[in-house]
């Protein structure tokens, strides 16, 4: 079963957090990272995407916790699923901070170039499409997207009891996390990766080696 399930949408530290979860958790946190590592899991988030029922215990299996997307996709599901679970909402300061990070990133569209160096990412790809068009059918309206960005996070906090939810943003560090799982704070610096010219970088990256 999950100890903490992520509501936050990706690039709200989402990377940092699964490198900082599985510190204190002893266990493996999913992320979109896990998708690519496990394509065959793509088909079972795009039919959660629709709505149809998945099973999040065999999806999940060997994980202690789930952040970014798609996860975020399908939060209430899984908290439901997971009902001991922490609800993390990871945030960044406001919405416009939100949208230039992920606009520039994994809001970008998959390139042709990508799509013929890994044909496996076309099945990828109408996933997200659907994710994101399920998160707002107007995201690539930046105003539009911000707005849901807000929803969503206004939902999260609506939703989810006071007593099992927790906020975190970029610069918290370990002391929300720490006190939610109630766990040891650990004796190092908290670990900030996945910056957008890092993102970049690894996406460049994984091009040239299926090139």
């Amino acid at each position: 079963m999950l100890q903490l399930v992520g509501a936050g949408v990706g690039r709200t530290g989402t990377n940092s957090l699964k490198v900082a979860l599985e510190r204190l958790l002893d266990a493996p946190c999913y992320h979109m990272i896990e998708v690519f590592e496990h394509i065959d899991h793509v088909a079972t988030w795009h039919a959660a995407i629709r709505g149809e029922q998945v099973d999040w215990t065999k999806l999940l299996d060997g994980y202690a916790a789930i952040v970014d997307w798609p996860g975020a996709a399908c939060w209430r599901d899984i908290a439901n699923a997971n009902p001991d679970a922490v609800v993390l909402l990871s945030r960044r300061s406001d919405a416009a901070t939100w949208w230039a990070s992920a606009s520039a990133t994994i809001m970008s569209d998959v390139s042709e170039e990508e799509k013929q160096a890994r044909p496996e990412l076309e099945e990828f790809g109408a996933m997200i499409g659907d994710m994101f068009a399920a998160f707002e059918p107007g995201w690539r309206d930046p105003e539009v997207a911000m707005a849901a960005y807000d929803r969503h996070n206004e939902a999260v906090r609506r939703e989810v009891p006071a007593d099992r939810l927790v906020e975190w943003q970029p610069g918290d560090g370990w002391e929300p996390l720490c006190q939610a799982l109630g766990v040891a704070v650990p004796d190092e610096p908290f670990p900030h990766t996945n910056s957008t010219a890092e993102f970049t970088a690894r996406r460049a990256e994984r091009l040239a080696e299926n090139g």
